[in-house]
């Protein structure tokens, strides 16, 4: 999932990073207004767990790879915009330290795994929060995933350094990004679940009520 240099063309790795900024510069804003001190210690911890579960990497096709991502775990524990900048830190540091992803792909990385990914995931959550809290999570893990590589894919396609179209980049992409998916999903799910039966104080109050209560107590 991570980009290396040389993949994208300037317009693209350019263009993407233009999309990322004003998501970022808004995810700031919204984090200092709804983070709690008492979450940052958590946001620390998951940042570690979500860091090392995307250096274990899977070889697709032509240098790209497919890995767990981690965004809506982070969306559910700390909300969407905050799981942006987490999402966001993570990808800098294994761009800089690590060389896990390229420095001019940086952009496009932070586009499809750091905005893209836990925004879809959240907004997938939400709507199927109905169904109960672990179907939710399974279904907007693998939602969030695939909307990922499908980014990944197009921005692909569009820089044209890799010689396929987005006919035969898309389809190989997804192909191996639903078996990937369906694994973060039973991850994410299993966590939520734990942490809703054991550590139910580390989940924020609109997931871990009821469809409405919510609505009701407000």
């Amino acid at each position: 999932m991570h980009i290396p240099d040389g993949f994208l063309d300037p317009k693209t790795y350019i263009g993407t990073a233009a999309a990322a900024a004003p998501v970022l510069a808004y995810a700031v804003h919204r984090t200092r207004r709804e983070l709690k001190d008492r979450q940052v210690p958590l946001m620390g911890v998951m940042g570690a767990f979500i860091f090392a579960a995307q250096m274990i990497n899977f070889p697709i096709m032509g240098g790209t790879s497919g890995h767990l991502i981690g965004a809506v775990l982070a969306a559910i524990l700390f909300g969407p915009w905050a799981a942006v900048l987490l999402m966001t830190t993570v990808l800098a540091l294994q761009c800089f330290v690590f060389l896990d992803g390229g420095v001019t792909a940086l952009g496009a990385n932070i586009l499809n795994m750091a905005v893209i990914a836990p925004l879809v995931g959240w907004g997938v959550f939400r709507s199927l929060r109905g169904l109960g809290m672990v179907p939710a999570t399974f279904v907007a893990s693998w939602a969030s995933v695939l909307a990922a590589a499908a980014a990944a894919s197009v921005e692909l396609a569009l820089s044209g350094r890799i010689g396929l179209g987005l006919n035969v980049i898309l389809p190989a992409m997804l192909f191996w990004h639903v078996f990937i998916g369906l694994g973060e999903g039973l991850i994410t799910g299993a966590l939520v679940a734990y942490l809703g039966r054991a550590h139910t104080e580390v989940l924020p109050r609109a997931v871990r009520e009821p469809v409405g209560e919510e609505a009701r107590a407000s």
